[in-house]
């Protein structure tokens, strides 16, 4: 199995010891991640759960974030924010506060996940991740990274936040600094239990009063009507795999599902300058079209259908009129799979009082909100990028994909995909290969890229990154191949772990 951290490989690997199989795994290794991942993540996150059952049909667990504001008036609207612009990944606005939590969705997809199709009990695989809450962890470099740009910004004004994060002198803490979060063992130890606590008992009571009060929108009532919703997983097709995703609402797979449409059959020798080019300009092209087509559609099923259903590149192109986020990726010996991606946005910065559990900012991600903050009603699901896949090649071999990284999720996903499939590439090659991402802005489209893609002949303005950087994602897969032997790789841009644990132990 592969995941976001040596901590949540650990985690994944012992419950593989303990009997379960990668669901299992997936759900302890992320868990151990929302946990021992600070500003990155948290337990009051959103998130999507792939699975591959071993003699079934690829699901897709949504636990994504929901609007709240059930039974409040219309001018509590836009209170409780905090705009904000934070220096990383080159720079970016964001809307903070209690005003930015939605309603977290996380924790009850992976119980219903463990309850259908796990081995182990809930209690066992949340053990390794209150260990580590109550023992502490050390700050991560993908932590601390991300908290030099934002620390003050996002976490600074929540009391709480800043002395969870900062040293008595008020410095930032650095990375392999001893991290304890005061309350949240014991509130993972209370989810242990059920994470009715949360939904529909005493500790999301607690959170929804507290957000109330300092000016957000999540009530009591959001907590009690959420549930997890199962769909059926986005196909799509490479090479001699089929390919299972994150299907609508989310917009990440349909994304990843478009583009690995139209590199069928390229990049069979690696990124050559002409490959590169053409992968720019699919990237482009699916890009341009999420952002002209499905921004504001009330039928996202239809546009789906029109961007799936496309021939080719120049046929794309015709239908257009002109971070935080953790994954766990695991595979077992019975071939069956599970992807699993969560998110807590930029992260809202606030922490309700002794409950240790950070919220997320999802209402506050300006592009995934594109009719603006707080403009959807009550119970509405959010965007997301996310797109945790699973597959199953022809000859029976299965494997597990998903990355971090806002809208580089999908790109990283791709051109690991197509060096794995396409270019015949080991696994941890096509994980660490240099990557590419297309940026659309109002100023213009710039090509984002790491040092070592031949990106001379691009006509894009271009913007290089001169080692592996976490901006284009984290990348974690697993694979099974049909004789039994299983492999991981994580990503070096994320300082990931993985974990290979056999059968007899």
């Amino acid at each position: 199995m592969a995941g976001s951290s040596e901590l949540a490989a650990e985690a994944g690997a012992q419950a593989t010891s303990r009997g379960g199989n990668a669901v299992d795994a997936a759900i302890a290794a992320i868990l151990v991640s929302m946990t021992t991942e600070p500003a990155v993540l948290g337990v009051g996150a959103g998130g999507f759960v792939t699975i591959l059952p071993a003699g079934g049909d690829p699901i897709t667990i949504d636990g994504y974030i929901e609007m709240p504001g059930r039974g409040l008036p219309p001018r509590r609207k836009g209170a409780g924010c905090r705009h904000v612009t934070i220096g990383y990944g080159g720079g970016l606005s964001t809307v903070v506060g209690p005003g930015s939590v939605g309603t977290p969705g996380a924790l009850a997809a992976l119980e219903q996940a463990s309850r259908l199709y796990g081995r182990l009990a809930w209690a066992t695989l949340l053990e390794p991740a209150i260990d580590r809450a109550r023992r502490g962890f050390p700050l991560p470099h993908a932590s601390h990274d991300y908290l030099v740009h934002s620390h003050e910004e996002i976490f600074g004004w929540d009391p709480a936040s800043h002395a969870t994060l900062h040293d008595d002198d008020g410095r930032l803490r650095r990375p392999g600094d001893r991290i304890v979060i005061k309350h949240l063992a014991d509130s993972l130890e209370a989810l242990a239990r059920g994470t009715e606590v949360l939904y529909r008992g005493a500790l999301g009571a607690h959170i929804a009063d507290e957000v109330q009060a300092r000016g957000g929108l999540l009530t009591r009532a959001d907590l009690e009507a959420y549930r997890p919703v199962t769909r059926p997983a986005l196909a799509a097709r490479l090479g001699a795999w089929s390919l299972s995703t994150n299907p609508p609402p989310a917009v990440g797979g349909l994304v990843l599902a478009g583009m690995l449409r139209l590199m069928e059959g390229r990049a069979r020798s690696g990124w050559t300058a002409d490959e590169v080019g053409f992968l720019a300009d699919v990237q482009e092209a699916v890009l341009a079209f999420r952002a002209e087509r499905f921004a504001d559609t009330a039928d996202l099923a239809a546009e789906a259908e029109a961007l799936l259903g496309v021939s080719g590149l120049d046929a794309l192109r015709a239908l257009l009129g002109s971070p935080s986020t953790a994954q766990a990726s695991a595979v077992d010996s019975e071939g069956a799979a599970c992807s699993i991606s969560v998110s807590s946005g930029y992260g809202s910065g606030m922490m309700p009082s002794g409950t240790g559990i950070w919220l997320n900012n999802c209402l506050g991600e300006l592009e995934l909100n594109p009719g603006g903050l707080h403009s959807d009603p009550p119970g509405t699901r959010l965007r997301s990028n996310m797109a945790p896949t699973v597959g199953r090649r022809d000859d029976g071999a299965v494997l597990a994909i998903a990355s971090p990284g806002a809208d580089r999720i999908t790109t990283a996903l791709l051109q690991v995909l197509v060096g794995l499939i396409n270019a015949g590439m080991p696994l941890a090659q096509a994980v660490r290969s240099p990557r590419l991402h297309i940026e659309l802005s109002d100023e213009g489209t710039s090509a984002a890229y790491e040092a070592g893609l031949p990106v001379d002949g691009l006509p894009h303005r271009l913007r290089r990154f001169d080692g592996l950087s976490m901006f284009f994602g984290g990348v974690g897969v697993a694979v099974r191949s049909p004789d039994g032997d299983m492999r991981a790789a994580s990503d070096p841009r994320r300082a990931g772990g993985a974990a290979v644990v056999r059968p007899n132990g």
